[in-house]
Protein backbone atom coordinates (compact mmCIF):
# COMPACT_ATOMS: atom_id res chain seq x y z
CA UNK A 1 0.00 0.00 0.00
CA UNK A 2 1.46 3.52 -0.61
CA UNK A 3 1.09 5.69 2.29
CA UNK A 4 1.52 8.80 0.13
CA UNK A 5 -1.77 10.37 1.17
CA UNK A 6 -3.37 7.31 2.63
CA UNK A 7 -6.05 8.27 5.90
CA UNK A 8 -4.62 6.61 9.21
CA UNK A 9 -6.45 6.01 12.49
CA UNK A 10 -4.17 5.80 15.38
CA UNK A 11 -5.58 4.65 18.33
CA UNK A 12 -3.46 5.01 21.43
CA UNK A 13 -0.91 7.13 19.82
CA UNK A 14 -0.54 9.20 22.99
CA UNK A 15 2.39 7.61 23.73
CA UNK A 16 4.87 4.27 23.80
CA UNK A 17 3.94 2.04 20.15
CA UNK A 18 1.11 3.79 19.38
CA UNK A 19 3.11 7.39 18.99
CA UNK A 20 6.36 5.28 17.09
CA UNK A 21 3.62 4.16 14.35
CA UNK A 22 1.83 7.23 14.14
CA UNK A 23 5.04 9.23 13.61
CA UNK A 24 6.24 6.54 11.60
CA UNK A 25 3.10 6.88 9.11
CA UNK A 26 3.06 10.25 8.86
CA UNK A 27 7.19 10.37 7.73
CA UNK A 28 5.86 8.44 5.01
CA UNK A 29 2.99 10.57 4.18
CA UNK A 30 0.18 9.34 5.71
CA UNK A 31 -2.82 11.66 6.90
CA UNK A 32 -2.68 10.37 10.12
CA UNK A 33 -5.64 10.76 13.04
CA UNK A 34 -4.96 10.16 16.58
CA UNK A 35 -7.45 8.61 19.08
CA UNK A 36 -6.67 8.36 22.62
CA UNK A 37 -7.80 9.06 26.03
CA UNK A 38 -4.68 11.49 27.06
CA UNK A 39 -5.56 14.48 25.23
CA UNK A 40 -2.28 16.26 26.37
CA UNK A 41 -0.08 13.81 24.98
CA UNK A 42 -2.21 13.16 21.83
CA UNK A 43 -2.07 17.11 20.84
CA UNK A 44 1.52 17.05 21.50
CA UNK A 45 2.41 14.12 18.69
CA UNK A 46 -0.17 15.63 16.32
CA UNK A 47 1.49 19.09 16.71
CA UNK A 48 4.79 16.92 16.35
CA UNK A 49 3.93 14.99 13.05
CA UNK A 50 0.92 16.80 11.20
CA UNK A 51 -1.61 14.43 12.60
CA UNK A 52 -5.17 15.33 14.16
CA UNK A 53 -6.18 14.21 17.55
CA UNK A 54 -9.55 13.21 18.68
CA UNK A 55 -9.88 12.32 22.44
CA UNK A 56 -11.30 9.88 23.49
CA UNK A 57 -12.08 7.18 26.22
CA UNK A 58 -12.24 3.41 24.40
CA UNK A 59 -14.66 2.19 26.89
CA UNK A 60 -17.55 4.98 26.19
CA UNK A 61 -19.20 3.23 23.02
CA UNK A 62 -20.53 7.01 22.18
CA UNK A 63 -17.76 8.56 23.04
CA UNK A 64 -15.82 6.45 20.70
CA UNK A 65 -18.39 6.67 17.40
CA UNK A 66 -18.34 10.46 17.82
CA UNK A 67 -14.51 10.17 17.70
CA UNK A 68 -14.11 8.09 14.73
CA UNK A 69 -16.66 9.47 13.02
CA UNK A 70 -14.89 12.89 13.32
CA UNK A 71 -11.37 11.21 12.62
CA UNK A 72 -12.96 9.46 9.09
CA UNK A 73 -14.23 12.55 8.63
CA UNK A 74 -10.98 14.31 8.68
CA UNK A 75 -8.47 12.13 6.82
CA UNK A 76 -10.82 9.65 5.38
CA UNK A 77 -11.19 7.49 3.58
CA UNK A 78 -9.31 5.73 6.42
CA UNK A 79 -7.17 2.94 4.78
CA UNK A 80 -4.78 2.22 7.74
CA UNK A 81 -6.49 1.50 11.42
CA UNK A 82 -3.81 0.62 14.15
CA UNK A 83 -5.36 -0.26 17.70
CA UNK A 84 -2.70 0.30 19.77
CA UNK A 85 -5.00 1.90 22.67
CA UNK A 86 -5.02 0.06 26.20
CA UNK A 87 -4.02 -0.74 29.53
CA UNK A 88 -1.86 -2.99 31.45
CA UNK A 89 -2.05 -3.50 34.78
CA UNK A 90 -1.65 -6.27 37.35
CA UNK A 91 -4.70 -7.07 38.74
CA UNK A 92 -5.03 -9.74 41.74
CA UNK A 93 -9.11 -10.74 41.43
CA UNK A 94 -8.89 -12.08 45.27
CA UNK A 95 -6.71 -11.38 48.38
CA UNK A 96 -6.04 -8.29 49.92
CA UNK A 97 -4.46 -6.75 46.61
CA UNK A 98 -7.54 -7.86 44.62
CA UNK A 99 -9.06 -4.90 42.52
CA UNK A 100 -12.39 -3.91 42.57
CA UNK A 101 -14.71 -5.77 39.77
CA UNK A 102 -15.01 -2.56 37.67
CA UNK A 103 -11.55 -2.21 37.12
CA UNK A 104 -11.37 -5.73 35.81
CA UNK A 105 -14.11 -5.01 33.39
CA UNK A 106 -12.97 -1.87 32.34
CA UNK A 107 -9.76 -3.42 31.49
CA UNK A 108 -11.78 -5.74 29.13
CA UNK A 109 -13.79 -2.45 27.75
CA UNK A 110 -10.48 -0.59 26.76
CA UNK A 111 -8.58 -3.49 25.14
CA UNK A 112 -10.88 -5.79 23.63
CA UNK A 113 -14.43 -4.25 23.23
CA UNK A 114 -12.64 -1.06 22.26
CA UNK A 115 -10.99 -2.46 19.39
CA UNK A 116 -13.75 -4.46 18.33
CA UNK A 117 -15.84 -1.47 18.07
CA UNK A 118 -12.72 0.96 16.62
CA UNK A 119 -12.74 -2.01 14.30
CA UNK A 120 -16.43 -2.44 13.41
CA UNK A 121 -16.81 1.72 12.74
CA UNK A 122 -13.66 1.64 10.48
CA UNK A 123 -14.64 -1.54 8.62
CA UNK A 124 -18.57 -0.33 8.00
CA UNK A 125 -16.67 3.41 6.37
CA UNK A 126 -14.35 0.79 4.44
CA UNK A 127 -16.83 -0.97 2.74
CA UNK A 128 -18.85 1.90 1.28
CA UNK A 129 -15.14 3.25 -0.50
CA UNK A 130 -13.97 2.32 -3.68
CA UNK A 131 -11.68 -0.60 -3.59
CA UNK A 132 -7.69 0.04 -4.83
CA UNK A 133 -5.15 -2.80 -6.09
CA UNK A 134 -6.62 -6.43 -6.25
CA UNK A 135 -9.95 -5.02 -4.91
CA UNK A 136 -8.55 -3.90 -1.37
CA UNK A 137 -9.79 -1.48 0.65
CA UNK A 138 -7.47 -1.31 4.00
CA UNK A 139 -5.48 -2.94 6.31
CA UNK A 140 -6.17 -3.12 10.12
CA UNK A 141 -3.73 -3.65 12.67
CA UNK A 142 -4.48 -4.85 16.51
CA UNK A 143 -2.40 -5.20 19.09
CA UNK A 144 -1.88 -8.41 21.28
CA UNK A 145 0.43 -9.69 23.80
CA UNK A 146 2.61 -12.43 25.35
CA UNK A 147 -0.09 -12.66 28.26
CA UNK A 148 -2.22 -13.92 25.74
CA UNK A 149 -0.72 -17.11 25.04
CA UNK A 150 1.88 -17.37 28.41
CA UNK A 151 -0.71 -15.41 31.09
CA UNK A 152 1.19 -13.76 33.71
CA UNK A 153 0.27 -13.80 37.76
CA UNK A 154 -2.80 -11.45 38.25
CA UNK A 155 -3.25 -11.00 34.79
CA UNK A 156 -6.64 -12.52 34.14
CA UNK A 157 -8.45 -10.08 32.93
CA UNK A 158 -5.64 -8.40 30.46
CA UNK A 159 -4.73 -11.60 29.70
CA UNK A 160 -7.86 -12.40 28.17
CA UNK A 161 -8.87 -9.08 26.76
CA UNK A 162 -5.60 -9.83 24.63
CA UNK A 163 -6.68 -13.48 24.02
CA UNK A 164 -9.66 -12.47 22.42
CA UNK A 165 -7.50 -9.82 20.17
CA UNK A 166 -5.73 -13.28 19.25
CA UNK A 167 -8.99 -14.86 18.76
CA UNK A 168 -11.01 -12.70 16.74
CA UNK A 169 -8.28 -11.94 14.36
CA UNK A 170 -8.49 -15.07 11.66
CA UNK A 171 -12.30 -13.99 12.53
CA UNK A 172 -12.29 -10.81 11.23
CA UNK A 173 -10.09 -11.17 8.27
CA UNK A 174 -12.37 -14.25 6.89
CA UNK A 175 -15.67 -12.18 7.43
CA UNK A 176 -13.71 -8.91 5.88
CA UNK A 177 -12.39 -10.81 3.51
CA UNK A 178 -15.09 -10.05 0.44
CA UNK A 179 -14.21 -6.60 1.39
CA UNK A 180 -10.91 -6.27 0.35
CA UNK A 181 -10.21 -5.23 4.16
CA UNK A 182 -6.59 -7.28 5.95
CA UNK A 183 -6.77 -7.75 9.47
CA UNK A 184 -3.61 -9.06 11.22
CA UNK A 185 -2.41 -8.76 14.90
CA UNK A 186 1.01 -8.02 16.49
CA UNK A 187 2.06 -10.08 19.80
CA UNK A 188 4.48 -7.58 21.37
CA UNK A 189 6.51 -8.55 23.97
CA UNK A 190 7.73 -6.06 26.84
CA UNK A 191 8.61 -2.99 25.05
CA UNK A 192 10.02 0.03 26.28
CA UNK A 193 6.92 1.91 27.09
CA UNK A 194 5.36 3.67 29.63
CA UNK A 195 2.82 1.22 30.14
CA UNK A 196 5.34 -1.43 31.36
CA UNK A 197 7.20 0.72 34.10
CA UNK A 198 4.96 -0.46 36.33
CA UNK A 199 5.85 -3.27 36.41
CA UNK A 200 7.47 -5.42 38.72
CA UNK A 201 11.38 -4.69 38.35
CA UNK A 202 11.70 -8.34 39.27
CA UNK A 203 9.54 -9.82 36.21
CA UNK A 204 11.15 -7.49 34.37
CA UNK A 205 14.31 -9.05 34.81
CA UNK A 206 13.40 -12.03 34.50
CA UNK A 207 11.82 -11.25 30.71
CA UNK A 208 15.05 -9.74 29.82
CA UNK A 209 17.26 -12.45 30.93
CA UNK A 210 14.71 -15.36 29.01
CA UNK A 211 14.53 -13.83 26.08
CA UNK A 212 16.80 -15.69 23.42
CA UNK A 213 18.32 -12.75 21.44
CA UNK A 214 18.44 -9.80 21.68
CA UNK A 215 18.35 -9.82 25.52
CA UNK A 216 16.77 -5.98 25.62
CA UNK A 217 13.39 -4.68 25.39
CA UNK A 218 11.51 -3.95 22.36
CA UNK A 219 12.11 -0.30 21.12
CA UNK A 220 8.41 1.03 20.22
CA UNK A 221 10.28 2.10 16.36
CA UNK A 222 10.63 -1.85 16.18
CA UNK A 223 6.96 -2.08 16.40
CA UNK A 224 5.98 0.34 13.86
CA UNK A 225 8.45 -0.72 11.31
CA UNK A 226 6.36 -4.14 11.61
CA UNK A 227 2.86 -1.92 10.72
CA UNK A 228 4.73 -0.48 7.97
CA UNK A 229 5.58 -3.57 6.56
CA UNK A 230 2.00 -5.11 7.05
CA UNK A 231 0.32 -2.20 5.23
CA UNK A 232 3.04 -3.54 2.28
CA UNK A 233 2.65 -7.16 1.44
CA UNK A 234 -0.89 -7.37 0.62
CA UNK A 235 -0.56 -11.13 0.91
CA UNK A 236 -0.61 -11.07 4.64
CA UNK A 237 -3.84 -11.13 6.21
CA UNK A 238 -5.62 -13.30 9.54
CA UNK A 239 -1.99 -13.66 10.99
CA UNK A 240 -1.01 -13.28 14.85
CA UNK A 241 3.22 -12.05 14.87
CA UNK A 242 5.17 -12.33 17.58
CA UNK A 243 7.34 -9.50 18.22
CA UNK A 244 9.45 -10.55 21.39
CA UNK A 245 12.79 -11.55 20.80
CA UNK A 246 11.62 -15.72 21.19
CA UNK A 247 10.32 -14.33 24.46
CA UNK A 248 7.60 -16.34 26.67
CA UNK A 249 6.49 -15.19 29.39
CA UNK A 250 7.85 -16.60 32.32
CA UNK A 251 5.75 -17.44 35.75
CA UNK A 252 6.47 -15.17 38.16
CA UNK A 253 4.33 -15.20 41.44
CA UNK A 254 5.07 -11.69 43.19
CA UNK A 255 2.86 -8.66 43.20
CA UNK A 256 4.79 -6.34 44.90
Amino acid sequence: MNLQGTGAIVTGAASGMGRATAVTLAQAGARVAIVDINEEGAREVAAATGAQSFPCDLADPAATAKAVGRAIAAVGPVRILVCCAGVGRMEPIVGPAAVPFDQLVNTLAVNLIGTLHVVKLVAADLATRVALEEGGRGVMVMVASGAAFDGPTASAAYSASKGGIVSMTLALAREFGDLGIRVNTISPGAFATPMIRGAPAAMLDDVIRMTPFPKRMGAPEEFAEMVRYICANRFLNGSVIRLDGANRVPYYSGLG
